[in-house]
């Protein structure tokens, strides 16, 4: 009896070990990357995405209310420098909620537009272009602006707006079906 006893805990044991083996990787599908702790599916657009990161929502309501929700859903692909909440927290007091004012939306746009370009800007790509102009590269905008964008140590890549603002990648490829995320712990200015 005891020996049925300790072969069915044995047994039990192993199917727990089984379960958590194949929630372990459920979690770390290939691609699948954590962004305010939750998984950012490849399979999903930007906003799909964005939405759904607990770090991010300033920065949602911001893309609802310059009415960009259908852009960033398109086709693209797009590279998205995407501010936290902190970053948008750092703002001077009263920032966002005076961006978010329909009144406000033009500017507004042109911000958000800013931290966007054409294409799919993977990190590797970035620090190639970095390297092959000597030390910076030059990211052409969709608002019609552009971002340099340098190393600051052999693998961190800094994003400078044309303030002069440095902003850091946080997190490299949060791969989208659109495009690409890399999380920026700075709001950029044109």
């Amino acid at each position: 009896m005891k020996k049925h006893l300790l072969s069915f805990a044995f047994v039990a044991l192993l199917g727990a070990a089984s379960a958590t083996s194949v929630s372990a990787q459920a979690k770390l599908t290939p691609g699948t990357v954590s962004v305010g702790g939750e998984a950012m599916y490849p399979n999903k657009n930007i906003v799909e995405n964005a939405v759904n990161s607990k770090d991010h929502t300033t920065l949602v309501a911001a893309v609802k209310a310059a009415g960009l929700v259908e852009t960033l859903q398109g086709k693209g692909p797009f590279t998205v420098f995407a501010p936290t909440n902190a970053a948008f927290n750092a703002l001077p007091a009263g920032t966002v909620e005076t961006l978010v004012k329909p009144e406000n939306k033009a500017t507004l746009t042109k911000i958000l537009t800013y931290h966007v370009v054409a294409g799919n800007m993977t990190a590797d790509k970035i620090m190639a272009a970095i390297k092959s102009g000597k030390g910076t590269a030059t990211l052409k905008t969709v608002s019609g602006g552009t971002l340099k964008a340098m190393m600051n140590g052999p693998k961190n890549v800094v994003l400078q707006d044309e303030k002069g603002n440095i902003s850091t990648i946080s997190t490299y490829d949060v791969t989208q079906s659109n495009g690409v995320i890399h999380v920026i712990d700075k709001v950029l200015m044109p």
